[in-house]
């Protein structure tokens, strides 16, 4: 492979420039059994294809071909604090693993091009499934575990799985949650009936089984002890997976991803972006329900050769150094997590941040939502070591912003996720006239020129039109990827998110960004998490309104106290951004409602705000922190 140019900026021109190349040297991060003939096929756009003609499998990748180095290194740990478990498995573990999961599944009719849809909690298990699946060319989709039974069903009949594997139950808190039920009630509302359900059983809840439909999974794997699964070679183009996009309204839109161009986006992610090192651990804090997980909880880390740890339950459970005594017990070398978790571990005794040595730890990546100024600096502080943002999709598969220390090293700017990642051809947009923004510090839509790169989702599964009309054909005169969030770059390649296009607040013709007013706020001392969404007025259109977490509210005990308050941080929008970003209202609540990976639920603030219905909030953390709020509107 050639040497890397001696800076970042002549990395990302060459990947754009000379982008078949480019790629061509990226491939050699993985093992092919048939070498691509074709880089990129780009006859069809905005439809890429990578590395046409080549054969390669995901599986292997990630865990047959370290076999022969490092068997008995640790490949998977499995914690959860939520049923005091944990279990670390080699490569040559999960290695046997997986076949038998693989066995199962094949006993149970699965073959290459089925859908294995996966309803799990962050157990081994489903790590299991998730490789098994690729490694026979089935493939995956994993809704996020606990979600409601009407939405599952939805996923059931779009993806029409051959099999479901879920289990029992899951837990949060402490507290059991019902899969089976949810499940079964799935299965009855969804058109389309799978052959089987593969139940693991944990023994955390009743599971009623269905005869003639539902298998246990211990007592099937008890069969297959000895099974010998072969990969199958699957064209670069194959779907490995597709993943539904959260928040999705009327039919599921799911994301398709494909094998070849994920496998190598994946390692070349590793490499370049997270300078990662064979042997050394990984671990990501998300959910296998979301993109990272698929990404940097499974896939990437053990394509790297890396130890990835896979962990059920919270930050602050059983108390607030959890996170930090599995990265002394494990040496973790690389955390990914989300600003919203930080900023739980914020309000936290500061003591558990240095109870424990932390100084393998290389460094912190945050992503899911706005890394806002305050917790970056309070995280980089305490921890020591170098907080790096990033920002992506669901449809990318892996970061689109951020730094790629593993090319050059470069300093974090806090507000910022970073500079365009290689391959991707970021532009600035104005929405509008569809001309793209040059000039340092403009504000526009994030855009992408085609082709993606490689990894990106090929189309939404059995829909390339609704790919081509949703993603492509919303601004005028281009046909660009829209990220549908506003962004501005300075004069060094850094890029600030705005917030959401859709999220933007027009203010009597003045448009506002809420990641600019939700910035402002939270550098008040007293602020230690703020949502800011626009509200439907007869006046101006819409107004922004703010709803902040006191990190003391001892002293609001009365209205006077809370509308004192509520001035200061008004004040202070005043002078820093001006009067036309003043909320119409702060209202103080205790909890902000979150999906249970740490995502603000703004659009159901909105909703309550306008005294809308709410809609599906399955997914929310704590469905208290939403009454709440609903009782303080009235």
């Amino acid at each position: 492979m050639a040497a890397a140019p001696a800076n970042y900026a002549d990395f990302h021109r060459r990947s754009i420039d000379e982008r078949d190349a480019f790629w061509a040297e990226q491939a050699q991060l993985i093992e092919w059994q048939q070498a691509p003939q074709q880089i990129c096929n780009y006859d069809k756009p905005p439809f890429a294809k990578w590395f046409v003609g080549g054969t390669t499998n995901l599986c292997h990748n990630a865990v047959d071909r370290h076999l022969a180095a490092r068997a008995q290194q640790n490949a998977l740990v499995a914690i959860s604090t939520e049923t005091d478990t944990e279990r670390a498995y080699t490569f040559a573990e999960l290695h046997a693993e997986v076949q038998r999961m693989a066995a199962v599944l094949q006993s149970l009719g699965v073959k290459q091009g089925d859908r294995v849809l996966i309803y799990m909690p962050m157990i081994a298990e489903a790590a299991f499934a998730m490789l098994a699946c690729v490694r026979i060319g089935a493939i995956h989709s994993v809704v996020f575990g606990g979600f409601a039974s009407s939405s599952l069903a939805s996923r059931i009949e779009d993806a029409e799985p051959t099999v479901i594997v879920s289990a029992d139950a899951g837990s949060r808190g402490g507290k059991g949650v019902p899969y089976k039920p949810l499940l079964d009630e799935a299965i009855d509302l969804s058109a389309h009936k799978p052959a089987a359900v593969l139940l693991v059983d944990r023994g955390l809840a009743p599971a009623a089984m269905r005869a003639g439909r539902d298998h246990d999974w211990a007592a099937l794997r008890e069969q297959h002890m000895d099974a010998q699964v072969p990969c199958v070679w699957l064209e670069s183009t194959h779907p490995s997976y597709t993943l539904y996009t959260s928040g999705t309204t009327g039919k599921p839109k799911g994301v398709q991803r494909d094998t070849g161009g994920y496998t190598v986006a994946l390692a070349a992610s590793m490499k370049h972006i997270f300078d990662a090192q064979a042997g050394q651990t990984y671990f990501a804090t998300s959910d296998i329900g979301w993109v990272v997980g698929h990404s940097y909880i499974i896939y990437g880390p053990l394509l790297a050769g890396m130890t990835t740890i896979m962990y059920e339950g919270l930050p602050v459970r059983p108390d607030a150094g959890i996170w930090w005594s599995i990265v002394e017990k494990y040496q973790v070398t690389h955390m990914f997590s989300a600003p919203t978790a930080v900023r739980v571990l914020k309000k936290q005794d500061p003591e558990y941040l240095s109870k424990y040595n932390i100084k393998s730890l290389k460094a912190l990546w945050l992503a899911g939502e706005p890394l806002d100024e305050p917790t970056a600096t309070w995280i980089s502080g305490a921890l020591n070591v170098p907080i790096i943002d990033n920002y992506w999709q669901t449809e990318t598969g892996w970061p689109i912003l951020t730094l790629c220390n593993g090319v050059q090293q470069q300093s974090p700017r806090f507000g910022s996720p970073g500079k365009a990642v290689y391959g991707y051809n970021v532009k600035l947009i104005d929405e509008a006239t569809g001309q793209e923004l040059t000039t340092p510090n403009q504000k526009g839509v994030v855009a992408i020129e085609g082709p993606l790169p490689p990894g990106c989702l090929q189309t939404v599964w059995r829909d390339d039109e609704r790919f081509v009309s949703t993603y492509w054909n919303s601004i005028p005169g281009r046909q660009v990827y829209s990220t549908f969030d506003w962004g501005i770059r300075d004069a060094d390649g850094y890029y600030f998110i705005l917030g959401r296009t859709d999220d933007v607040i027009n203010v009597a013709g003045h448009r506002l960004g809420t990641r600019e007013i939700e910035e402002c706020i939270a550098g008040h001392p007293n602020i230690a998490e703020v949502a800011v969404v626009g509200v439907a007025d007869q006046l101006k259109g819409q107004v922004a309104m703010a709803f902040a977490v006191p990190r003391d509210a001892s002293g609001l005990v009365d209205d006077a106290a809370r509308l004192k308050f509520e001035g200061e941080v008004m004040k202070q929008v005043d002078s820093q951004l001006g009067a036309v970003a003043r909320p119409a209202r702060v209202i103080f609540v205790n909890l902000l409602p979150k999906t249970r990976s740490g995502k603000l639920l703004r659009r159901a603030l909105q909703a309550v705000a306008e005294r809308r219905d709410t809609g599906d909030l399955t997914t929310m953390e704590d469905p208290v922190a939403l009454q709440q709020i609903k009782d303080l509107m009235g």
